[in-house]
């Protein structure tokens, strides 16, 4: 997450031409008014989403995460369909995916594109994935490392896991977990085993 948020502060930099020193107060400002950077870039400086996606997501992925056999096995023990539903564009969340070597285990990925560059945590994406999955909230666990984003999909109906080490339970939060190797233990604890009519997002 570093490396990827140099690469936008270069980008406002090199691309925009925005002075350096005006870089973090203005993402700050983005994400709390926009959600992301992408949103706030896009609705006031009128930038081509797919330029910045790019430009942003060009990093050498091996430089930080590695094939994750315990990942792999957890997944493949957790019997619902599984989607990936990220901020960022599927070319980006298949690179992560095939460097981790899970990419068999999901299959959706609703990405920024596919929502019309809607994100988390606007509730109109967790309905637009929703509907694309055709399933209800009820139906649904999210998994997210962003507080934040788990309070729409609570609102929408959704069982929520916080991975975070730091947090407990709280408002939209059901399940908090200190790493995603715990995720898998308490997915299975909520529904029988077998039961594959629900949607981890």
């Amino acid at each position: 997450m570093k490396a990827l948020s140099e690469r936008m502060h270069q980008f406002m930099v090199h691309k925009l031409g925005l002075p350096a020193d005006d870089v973090p107060t203005k993402r700050r400002y983005f994400y709390r008014k926009y959600g992301t950077t992408l949103r706030g870039l896009m609705e006031e400086h009128r930038i081509a989403p797919a330029d910045y996606l790019a430009y942003v997501h060009n990093i050498n992925l091996h430089n930080f995460i590695a094939a994750s056999p315990p990942l792999n096995q957890m997944l493949a023990e957790i019997p619902f369909a599984k989607a990936i539903f990220t901020n960022a564009d599927t070319a980006h969340a298949e690179r992560v995916l095939n460097v981790l070597q899970v990419r068999p285990h999901f299959d959706f990925i609703i990405d920024i594109t596919t929502m019309n560059y809607k994100n988390k945590p606007d509730p109109l994406a967790y309905q637009q994935a929703l509907n694309m999955l055709g399933v209800s909230g009820e139906e649904c666990i999210m998994v997210e490392d962003t507080p934040r984003n788990l309070l729409p999909a609570k609102d929408a109906g959704m069982t929520t896991i916080l991975v975070d080490g730091q947090s407990s339970p709280s408002l939209g939060i059901d399940y908090v977990v200190p790493t995603v190797f715990h995720v898998g233990h308490i997915v299975k604890s909520l529904l029988p085993m077998g039961d594959n009519g629900s949607t981890i997002l």
